[in-house]
């Protein structure tokens, strides 16, 4: 199997590694190494260093700020972007609703979201789970009832990252109770700043506020915010669920905090040969994920992934939560210290060990839940 770059390929990722690691500001990677939580203003800083070079929105076409790239230069930028330690574009934006706004609204629609959104001068929420629609999303019982030139929107949406910056929250909502549960909903996009819309921070098991409650009560969004048509929401769904699902077994940061907690543990390691073999494991592991994310691009066609992304998908998330773990097991006692300030003497790498190793068991579940994606492996490429 040939698995060596051609060279043109090789340049691009050069190219790519140059660029992030000399353009991207050294604050932000540094906070990225140290895995500690972003705030807005690098993300966006981020974003707009990137979207000024053109790199930000890739996958989208090349008339909104896309590049006409093969599915392998896409993965390199992708990888090289995460071993650089720079956060990737907002997901809301960049992979989510930005490609459903380009592919199905309409041109005003383009003019009016698609350049704010690509250099995140909107920060864009989702608003898809609720509290009794998560999985089973196509339950869904937020209702948008048409008003004149309004909808008017009440219900509640869960689990909403980040919603706490958000300025417009792109939500599916029920627009024909009749219909079979798929055939009656629509997507709208809605201004957070709109009276009777309320957002409210749900404390995570890590102790941080990374999701939120969003409530509507008798919101009213002007129906030129309906993206496509009515009642065609599920489709535009699927399709943004699709891109989702893209780069969620993130190789390039996870062989970065494997490789981190190696360095800061070296001695421990090499005196245990049975913690260097855990190690060992891991690092075959990852560059076992890594080739075969190199064969499946090398198959995707069509801007389709190919079945095996859910492969990616799921050892991805595995090796992620297994990594953390394996972080922790190092920290030790030290691990209990997440409370600590900066004075503390325990290194920074033990204090935030137990924070994302609890965050992360969130990775099996969000882009379609680890136990999904092998229903997907066994029919679609094991034909049981």
């Amino acid at each position: 199997m040939k698995l060596r770059l051609s060279p043109e390929d090789a340049a691009f990722r050069d190219e790519m590694r140059e660029f992030f690691t000399t353009k991207i500001p050294q604050h932000i990677r540094d906070t990225v190494a140290a895995r500690h939580e972003l705030s807005k203003e690098q993300i966006v800083e981020s974003v707009q260093v990137m979207n000024a070079a053109g790199l930000a929105v890739p996958n989208w076409p090349v008339e909104w700020g896309g590049k006409d790239w093969t599915p392998l230069q896409r993965h390199l930028w992708h990888e090289e972007m995460q071993l650089a330690a720079v956060p990737p574009p907002l997901a809301f934006n960049a992979s989510m609703i930005g490609p459903v706004i380009a592919a199905f609204g309409s041109q005003e629609m383009k003019e009016k979201f698609l350049p704010a959104t690509a250099n995140l001068d909107i920060w864009w929420s989702q608003g898809f789970s609720e509290p009794d629609a998560g999985s089973d999303l196509a339950s869904l019982r937020t209702s948008a009832v048409r008003d004149g030139d309004h909808y008017v929107v009440n219900g509640q949406k869960t689990w909403t990252t980040l919603g706490q910056y958000g300025d417009w929250i792109f939500t599916l909502v029920r627009t024909d109770p009749e219909a079979k549960k798929q055939a009656g909903i629509s997507m709208l996009l809605i201004d957070m700043t709109t009276p009777g819309l309320t957002v409210r921070p749900i404390e995570l098991i890590d102790g941080g506020h990374e999701v939120n409650e969003v409530f509507f009560e008798d919101v009213r969004v002007p129906a030129e915010n309906l993206v496509g048509e009515e009642n065609k929401g599920w489709t535009y769904a699927k399709f943004l669920l699709g891109n989702e699902r893209v780069g969620v077994a993130p190789v390039g940061s996870t062989k970065r905090t494997l490789a981190q907690a190696k360095t800061a543990n070296a001695e421990r390691i090499a005196a245990d040969p049975v913690l260097a073999a855990r190690v060992a494991s891991l690092e075959n592991e990852l560059l076992s994920l890594e080739l075969t994310a190199l064969r499946v691009v090398a198959h995707s066609a069509d801007g389709k992934p190919h079945p095996a992304s859910s492969v990616l998908k799921l050892k991805g998330t595995e090796l992620q939560q297994a990594v953390t773990e394996l972080v922790v097991d190092l920290a030790g006692p030290l691990s209990l210290a997440s409370g600590a300030g900066d004075g503390s003497e325990v290194p920074d790498w033990a204090r935030v060990a137990t924070p994302q190793y609890l965050n992360y068991r969130k990775a099996s579940i969000y882009g379609g839940s680890n136990e999904v994606q092998r229903q997907i492996i066994a029919k679609t490429i094991l034909g049981l």
